[in-house]
């Protein structure tokens, strides 16, 4: 029953990787219709918000103000930046690029932690993987064309992402064993979407009522408000729970080749086998990184 329970949440770590995959993509298609990146996620903050505040509204402040801060911090990084980050980097690169240096999150984590911590020092293998997940990066921005003509901007900003995603992900680690998940990923919204409304005055651009009337355009928004954001945050919290955070963090690096694979299907973007060659430089990378090559007990959690 319990193996049965783990598999459980393998599944919803499989469905939340496609969905967040995915997201790029979807965002991506907004852009392309006119909307700038601050617009789509204040839009997108707001909707998950109120939908969150209908699920749970008995308990509206933390328990202290230590508390309170790290939940406004995780708002603040794990929403504002890092979308602000994410989809301005989509403005200025490819999806499958962007979403391949946001996905180095994790091994920025790992070596984080292994510096913090003394008695975590990094391995042998460990820095071999950090090796190749470098090499793989720089195939994966080069994308066949070996000359200095890349996406400076883009890649920069996605990779400043990854590292606002280590500072949420810290930020409302030790929150879990105190406060629900529900209430946590709440709070979040409510913070993102705090911090997120005062940067719409900073974007000058025309917003598209118009296009709203357009199918595409509301089937997008709610996959990003609904999937990506309710149901992947919340999710995403209870599967690092059930399988620990190691465990959990694994599936992330399923995320690029899901972005790849929607990207070349809707929007025909072109991928060479260099990318291909460096998205599987950097998944086996960090999946080599973060292996320890030694079976955890399936009682712990990390």
């Amino acid at each position: 029953m319990h193996n049965r329970g783990r598999n459980f949440w393998h599944l919803m770590a499989i469905i939340t990787m496609i969905f967040w995959g995915t997201s790029f993509v979807s965002t991506k298609i907004l852009l392309d219709y006119g909307f700038s990146s601050i617009f789509i996620f204040v839009v997108r903050f707001i909707f998950t918000y109120f939908l969150l505040l209908v699920l749970s509204h008995d308990m509206m402040f933390s328990q202290n103000k230590k508390d309170e801060f790290q939940l406004f911090l995780g708002g603040l990084m794990g929403g504002t930046l890092y979308f602000w980050l994410e989809n301005t980097a989509l403005s200025h690169s490819p999806s499958s690029n962007v979403s391949l240096l946001v996905c180095t999150s994790p091994l920025i984590i790992l070596i984080i932690v292994s510096l913090i911590f003394k008695k975590e020092t990094l391995k042998k293998r460990q820095v071999a993987g950090s090796l190749l997940t470098f090499l793989g990066m720089v195939l994966v921005v080069l994308n066949g064309h070996f000359c200095l003509k890349l996406s400076p901007k883009g890649d920069l900003l996605a990779l400043g992402a990854a590292l606002v995603w280590v500072v949420y992900s810290i930020s409302v680690k030790r929150l879990h064993k105190k406060y629900s998940t529900l209430f946590i990923t709440r709070k979040v919204f409510f913070y993102s979407c705090l911090t997120a409304i005062p940067l719409l005055p900073l974007d000058n651009a025309i917003i598209p009522w118009e296009n709203f009337l357009i199918p595409t355009v509301i089937i997008n928004f709610l996959l990003l408000a609904i999937f990506s954001s309710l149901f992947g945050y919340l999710v995403w919290n209870l599967v690092q729970r059930e399988l620990g955070a190691v465990l959990a963090s694994n599936y992330i690096y399923s995320m690029p080749l899901i972005t790849i694979i929607t990207a070349v299907i809707v929007l025909d973007e072109q991928v060479t086998w260099v990318a291909l060659f460096g998205a599987f430089a950097i998944v086996t990378g960090m999946v080599l990184a973060e292996y320890n090559g030694k079976k955890k007990p399936v009682s712990e959690k990390a």
